[in-house]
Order: C-alpha cells, then structure tokens, then sequence
C-alpha cells in the first residue's frame, strides 16, 4: 500500500477527481491475497457508504496477477459491469528465467478491458511472451511498454518521479478512455 508506485498513481488519479482505496496485503500467497481482494471489492460495492458506478481494480507485480484473478471468478450472476476494466503494472507472467512456466490463465478468461505498463527491461514479464499472451486475450487489451524499466520500473538514467509521471499519465489517459466509450 505503501509502495511509491502506487501512491503516486492514487494521488495523480484523486487529482483528477477519482476515488482510490489502496489496500496490502503482506506475503506472497496469492490466494490470501484473492481473498482481500474480493472482499474489499465487496465492500466497495455493498457498503452504501461509497456511491460509485464501477471501479478499475488494478495492483503492482502479485497485486495485479490477484486482481486479474477476482475478476476472472467473478460469478455470472454477480457480473453487473460494477468492475470495468483492470490495470496490470509490471504483471509478473513467469518467475525470473522460467519463461516456460507462464501465468497467463486468469489473463485468458477476463472479458474487460486490460491495461498493461510493464518495463521493456522486466525479467518477469518478457515483452514478447506478453505480446503473444495479450493477442490470444478474448478481452480488449492495451500494452504500455516503459522503455528499459525492469520489474520495479527502474530505469538507469531517470529519475524515479519521472517515470511514475509517465506511467501515471498512461493510466489516468486510459481509464478517461474507457469510461469515455461507457457513457455512448
């Protein structure tokens, strides 16, 4: 929750009038992290104390793999447009040297629209294996490469600030995007 990442990106979206809730969860067990997920997610949509017509859910590395993966389990029952897209940065595809073993299933099920930033440089996200995966996604998706950024969106000879300027501009630009083509 506290990652500069994520707090620069909740600041920049709130600036331009939307409302972000930031959550951690600590560990890499995904499926606590699911769990968290859905039921923040729930509350959000049950609460009454929020009047939001739907959300982006989005995460860093295993956050965004966890929200991937809320979405895709969604019950048909329970699918309302409430959640209307989601936003991957820096999508940890396979481990480190394990191009082999990707984690793409989840990626394979979504209907809404994806938003990916990852870094050219990413030694868990190969950019070609997440081009393949993205053209065989039945949801509309989007890539944004960050030139030379690697898994933490480090980029040698750029300042910190800088690059989370340009991915919170891609993101902020895409969401208007989306919520664009919902009110025709």
């Amino acid at each position: 929750m506290n990652l500069p990442h994520l707090m620069s990106l909740a600041s920049h979206l709130a600036s331009h009038g939307f409302f972000c809730l930031r959550f951690t969860c600590k560990g890499l067990n995904i499926v606590h992290r699911i769990k968290a997920y859905k039921a923040v997610l729930n509350y959000l949509k049950t609460s009454g104390e929020y009047k939001l017509a739907g959300v982006f859910l989005g995460g860093r590395s295993m956050g965004s793999r966890a929200a991937a993966s809320v979405i895709c389990h969604i019950e048909p029952d329970e699918a309302d447009d409430f959640v209307r897209g989601l936003i991957c940065i820096s999508y940890p595809l396979h481990h480190p040297k394990q191009q082999h073993k990707l984690r793409d299933e989840d990626l394979f099920r979504l209907k809404d629209p994806v938003l990916f930033v990852s870094g050219s440089a990413d030694e868990m996200c190969e950019k070609n294996l997440l081009e393949k995966v993205a053209q065989k996604m039945q949801a509309p998706n989007k890539i944004y490469w960050i030139e030379k950024a690697n898994h933490s969106m480090a980029v040698k000879g750029r300042s910190t600030n800088d690059v989370f300027k340009e991915i919170n501009t891609q993101i902020l630009s895409w969401i208007q995007e989306i919520t664009e083509m919902d009110k025709k």
